[in-house]
């Protein structure tokens, strides 16, 4: 049976997230740079990069399904905290965010044919206070090590949030309520699998 779409995507979250809403899909990973340009925003930069995933997904899977792309940054201070470089890297964001509110904003986009869509997910996250011992531990585990922000809210690093106003699947990396507007608008039946 063939895909219902392309999953321009390596990541495992995103992959459990599609499977939530019972979507058929085929993984195709994609390398996009993902720097954002000079004084390019977060919203601009996390939609540019998810409509970039997507269009690649959908040309590299010759275009036989829509291709579904998505980004995420975490933002503190209007500075964009991608994935940490190392331990210490990490210890110093967990550091900067321990007891404060950021933003997490995840683009997805959807490119088929001539057609594309792209959908913007806000949520702002509270953290509580996160020791330094708690960042070392934290950082032998393995999880934040590809994480924007250095933490995962749906593994361990849940422990350090407080309080989310928003979209917890969207602060995972997929915001499913905008995928599904999304999949709406290029009439994409999705329901149908349930």
């Amino acid at each position: 049976m063939a895909p219902q779409i392309i999953l321009a995507s390596q990541s495992p979250r995103r992959q459990a997230l599609i499977e939530r809403i019972g979507l058929g899909h085929e993984v195709l990973p994609v390398e996009v740079d993902e720097t954002a340009g000079p004084g390019e925003g977060a919203e601009r930069f996390v939609l540019r990069t998810a409509l970039e995933k997507a269009r690649r997904g959908y040309t590299a899977a010759g275009a036989r399904a829509p291709a579904l792309g998505a980004d995420t940054a975490v933002v503190l201070d209007g500075e964009i905290l991608g994935k940490p470089a190392g331990e210490a890297e990490a210890a110093a964001m967990l550091g900067r965010l321990s007891g404060r509110t950021h933003r997490v904003l995840t683009g997805a986009a959807l490119v088929d044919d001539d057609r594309e869509a792209t959908r913007l997910s806000v949520s702002q996250v509270a953290l509580r206070e996160i020791t330094p011992y708690e960042r070392a531990r934290y950082w032998a585990s393995g999880e934040p090590v590809d994480k924007a922000g250095a933490y995962a809210i749906q593994g361990r690093g849940g422990v350090f949030v407080e309080h989310i106003e928003g979209s917890c699947t969207g602060v995972m990396g997929l915001p499913l309520y905008e995928t599904t507007l999304l999949l709406d608008e290029l009439g994409i039946p999705w329901r149908e699998q349930w």
